[in-house]
């Protein structure tokens, strides 16, 4: 995807899991990548392993402030931000008449909030700069339920819907908004979720998908990747699904 080369992205919850994948791929592909996240440590390791087109910044995405401070360091250290993937988001599951209306709040603010602040945040930017792409990490909860997680599937349903709000508002300044809503993935937010390690939740049973498994994040970051770059050119508010069939359908049970 050489589209990539010397285009500026900020990729967010950048220093593991999905979003280290997403980064990996995209400065493979030329990008210059702003890493954000609040985990400092593991960022900036990240950063420094990339090399000179990376780095790191700390960014609570429900921020307004470390949202500019972002942004603005961005286009200090590398040029206009063309490219922004908002993949920062936390998963926490209780019971809905156990939760409390903070508890409810404080997963809106990262995954709800935190996408809002950043397309407002960026959009600016790519509009000077002649256009860029959005790319929104949604869930398959953003088109279907969790059960004990009303928080989590409000919040991503949210993102999908402000993906084709953003795609029609800002289409005609050559912005493109699409979301990715990826199914189970091995990750340490879902190892931690069910407090357990990421080789334990590998190793179980997963009988919910036709593949019998759940994701690697190296597994979404392509399809994320392909919609940062002019490959993708002519798709826009669009939702696409990286989940190995678990939206499909119901599995026989024999």
């Amino acid at each position: 995807m050489s589209s990539l080369a010397d285009k500026v992205a900020i990729v967010t919850g950048a220093a593991r899991g999905l979003g280290a994948d997403i980064s990996r791929l995209l400065h493979r592909e030329g990008a210059q990548v702003l890493l954000a996240d609040v985990r400092d440590e593991e960022g900036r390791a990240l950063a420094a392993a990339l090399g000179p087109r990376a780095h790191y910044v700390h960014t609570d995405v429900a921020s307004e402030s470390d949202w500019s401070a972002t942004v603005q360091a961005a286009r200090e250290r590398f040029g206009p931000v063309r490219v922004l993937v908002n993949n920062a988001g936390i998963y926490r599951t209780r019971p809905t008449l156990e939760q409390s209306a903070e508890e409810y709040l404080a997963i809106i603010r990262i995954n709800q909030l935190g996408v809002f602040l950043g397309m407002r945040a960026c959009i600016p930017a790519m509009r000077d700069a002649g256009g860029g792409s959005i790319v929104n990490i949604a869930s398959t909860a953003g088109i279907e339920a969790v059960p004990f997680a009303l928080a989590y599937t409000a919040s991503k349903h949210a993102v999908v819907g402000m993906t084709r709000a953003a795609a029609l508002e800002f289409g005609a300044a050559k912005i493109r908004v699409n979301a990715v809503c990826p199914g189970a993935m091995l990750t340490p937010l879902l190892a931690e979720s069910f407090n357990v390690s990421l080789s334990a939740l590998g190793a179980a049973p997963f009988a919910n998908s036709p593949l019998g498994r759940m994701g690697n994040p190296a597994e979404i970051a392509p399809t994320v990747v392909f919609l940062a770059s002019d490959a993708s050119s002519y798709t826009t508010g669009s939702v696409f699904v990286v989940d190995g069939g678990i939206t499909a359908g119901v599995m026989p049970t024999s």
